[in-house]
């Protein structure tokens, strides 16, 4: 007897089907069977499964004689069905890696309950959104089985068969039946989750749930979603079989009237003319089922419940159109109160520029606000030792404040704290452009700093690039570069890039990355307390995977498969997944890295807020087209790169060399080669010292551990640092050309 039945009923999908097959079929859980219902459908569906029950023993291929509709499809799959647990899924959807083992896991941790509920993510034709509206209500109950008069807030779960597993005896065993019609989802679903003794959930995305642009029945509109009522008035049916069920009416009846309120005016399924018509039987609906003393809720459909009861339609529209119209309103004129306060800013924000500099006055920020991090961090820690009288304030948003170290002063963008010091401050430090629409003064010192070396096109570079310029202006990017006076770079290879890259009127200072003075120097016990606040087991080899953004993927896409990797690599090496910032929101975080991490399998610390940190716990890097390479090259520690797609990110965004030509380290291209170079050792001998040796003597030329105290000196002290491990006629050469005061020492 199979763990799993997944029961997939099948009609004009034939686009979709062999992906939703096969996520099924790939799933690391393999004690399943799949039964494709084929109903009478009239496209290539009918070969598609015969052809995989022909080539797959766990695949039943079911043909049914006539089309008999989704709900009957399911039926006669579960008449098919051995497993212990039944699912189903949707035939243009699809599984998530990894989604069965972890619905096993969970139902053998709670004790095989009746009914367990798991998330799903929309994709829409255009691309994925975010998670479904009732993640936090499925986070919150933990590991704990329930029942629904216990605990009635999940009958607000979603309303569909296949973001659930049924234990296969309790729904046989109550004899549920989907019925014909759409909408049959709601009453099999209410009907379970009332007769359930125990249920449980799984905080997890399994479900891929695909929007399709034309073809799903439910978004097209006509009389077949007055459906709706013959599936409630059989809800009620049942609830009048089971008279034990009688507490959970007033419950039913709530999210009945609601689906009513909240489908009636959806024009993809209720057309205008059929909207009274609807009403009425809503009325009807309302008048027959309501419970005895029942109170309406007081929610989003609050004035609709209360016209319900003898309303005539037209008084029910125009009341529910005015409301609309007060609510945008109310928008409007919050809209006109913020444009308001913005114009009063930027008053106050010219009134400041009329007062002098503060000399004294250094103003950073790092990745758009983040916190106090990356290069900007290093120059302002050494600030405070070599130039203790310049006060320095942060630009952080709001958000990030709770990670601020004590003792940082600090202001939210566009606040009037924010005018004041952006108006009067001498020194702006940063590591990403300002905004556009601030102002630079005479007199104003604006140090760019970057986010390391580059391997890829940059600013003036990328106007050929059309794959890797999407929402990228430009111009305006060489207009904000414009105000840089300082750029600081790591080696002449950066210096060339930059000054080519971004044609302005700023001098390089080779000062090296002040980043990476503690990445030079180490810090045993800075590194020994990450490691434990990680829980890194003591003696793991601990390998720091980085990949770089795809500027032309709408989304991002593992090169491997993660599960596959850490199975290889073994229990003595921890994986530190760190995906690039602007693939924060991917996915695969909330799906197979979630998955792995709380299996304790790896640890994703894409959040974690220093790249640096990372890298000290780290006793490898692996990446492939990142920055942090050149920044990990200093640290001397083995670098592989794995470059399964290096001809497409060449082709889409450029690169300044061939990085697998001259690379930091070994290179791979497959998930076996990979493996293999752990396993055997490779990825730390003579070779791969070599190599980096010979990257980090031409990209690390300046990184001697004394960045950020050279880039204080230089800047705001007016003065060369000692001890440089740079020759000082560059620096004198450099600095000269870039100001003569600082020449002779004015300042």
């Amino acid at each position: 007897m199979p763990r799993f039945s997944v029961i997939v009923p099948v009609y004009k999908v034939q686009g979709f089907l062999r992906e939703c097959l096969d996520s099924i079929l790939t799933q690391s859980c393999e004690d399943i069977e799949v039964i494709a219902v084929d109903d009478c459908s009239p496209d290539n569906c009918g070969a598609i499964v015969d052809e995989y029950a022909a080539r797959d023993g766990r695949v039943t291929a079911v043909h049914l004689p006539e089309n008999v509709g989704l709900g009957r499809a399911r039926n006669a799959g579960v008449r098919r069905a051995t497993g212990d647990y039944l699912l189903f899924l949707d035939s243009d959807d699809c599984y998530t890696p990894g989604a069965l083992r972890a619905i096993d896991e969970r139902l053998t941790a709670t004790g095989d309950p009746d009914v367990l509920v798991f998330d799903h993510v929309r994709t829409h034709w255009w691309g994925r959104a975010g998670r479904s509206m009732t993640a936090d209500l499925l986070a919150s109950s933990g590991t704990d089985t329930f029942d629904i008069m216990s605990s009635p807030q999940y009958l607000h779960l979603f309303l569909v068969a296949w973001n659930k597993a049924y234990r296969r005896d309790f729904f046989t065993g109550h004899g549920f039946t989907y019925r014909p019609g759409l909408y049959e989802d709601a009453p099999v679903t209410y009907q379970t989750l009332m007769c359930a003794r125990r249920i449980a959930c799984l905080d997890r995305v399994c479900v891929e749930y695909l929007q399709r642009r034309r073809g799903a029945i439910t978004r097209t509109p006509g009389r077949r979603h007055f459906d709706i009522f013959t599936q409630y008035a059989g809800l009620f049916a049942f609830l009048d079989e089971h008279p034990e069920l009688d507490g959970a009416r007033p419950l039913l009846f709530e999210r009945m009237i609601n689906h009513f309120l909240a489908t009636l005016p959806l024009g993809e399924r209720v057309l205008p003319r059929d909207r009274p018509a609807f009403h009425r039987e809503m009325v009807a609906f309302y008048r027959r089922y309501k419970p005895d003393g029942f109170t309406p809720p007081d929610d989003v459909y609050g004035t609709q419940w209360r016209m319900l009861p003898g309303t005539p339609y037209p008084v029910f529209r125009a009341v529910t159109q005015a409301e609309r119209v007060r609510n945008e309103a109310h928008r409007q004129k919050r809209r006109l109160r913020k444009a308001a306060t913005r114009q009063i800013k930027r008053t106050l924000a010219q009134a400041e520029r009329r007062r002098p500099l503060d000399p004294q006055l250094a103003v950073y920020s790092a990745f758009w606000h983040r916190g106090v991090l990356g290069d900007p961090a290093a120059i302002h820690d050494a600030a405070r030792t070599l130039a203790p009288d310049i006060r320095a304030v942060w630009v952080v948003r709001p958000d990030a404040v709770d990670r601020l170290p004590k003792g940082i002063d600090h202001v939210a963008p566009g606040t009037p704290g924010y005018h004041r010091v952006m108006s009067r401050a001498t020194y702006f430090v940063n590591n990403v452009d300002w905004s556009q629409r601030l102002v630079k003064r005479p007199g104003q010192i604006h140090v760019h700093t970057h986010q390391g070396t580059p391997l890829g096109h940059m600013g003036a570079d990328l106007i050929d690039r059309p794959a890797a310029t999407y929402h990228l202006d430009v111009r305006a990017l060489l207009q904000r570069a414009d105000r840089w006076d300082y750029s600081l770079v790591s080696s002449p290879y950066a210096q060339q890039i930059w000054d080519r890259a971004y044609p302005c009127r700023f001098t390089s200072l080779p000062t090296g990355a002040p980043r990476n003075d503690v990445l030079v120097r180490g810090d045993g016990l800075r590194t020994a307390a990450l490691r434990r606040a990680l829980g890194i087991p003591d003696g793991n080899t601990v390998v720091l995977y980085a990949p770089a953004w795809r500027a032309h993927r709408k989304s991002y896409v593992p090169r491997f498969d993660f599960e596959q990797l850490v199975h290889r690599l073994g229990p003595t090496v921890t994986l530190l997944v760190r995906l690039h910032p602007r693939d924060a929101r991917a996915a695969v975080r909330g799906l197979q890295l979630r998955d792995l991490q709380r299996r304790g399998l790896l640890l994703d610390v894409t959040d974690e807020p220093s790249a640096v940190d990372m890298m000290l716990v780290s006793d490898a890097l692996l990446t492939d087209y990142s920055s942090l390479m050149f920044d990990y090259a200093t640290t001397d520690r083995p670098i592989i790169l794995h470059t399964d797609d290096w001809a497409a990110y060449r082709a889409a965004r450029g690169a300044y060399f061939d990085v697998t030509a001259d690379p930091p380290g070994h290179v791979t291209t497959g998930l076996d080669e990979l493996a293999e170079l752990f396993a055997s050792g490779a990825w730390r001998d003579a070779r791969a010292a070599a190599l980096r040796a010979a990257f980090r003597e031409r990209f690390c030329v300046y990184d001697d551990g004394h960045a950020a105290a050279r880039a204080v000196s230089l800047v705001m002290l007016g003065r060369e640092h000692s001890p440089s491990a740079i020759p000082q006629q560059d620096v004198r050469q450099l600095r000269d050309a870039a100001d003569p005061a600082l020449a002779d020492g004015s300042r």
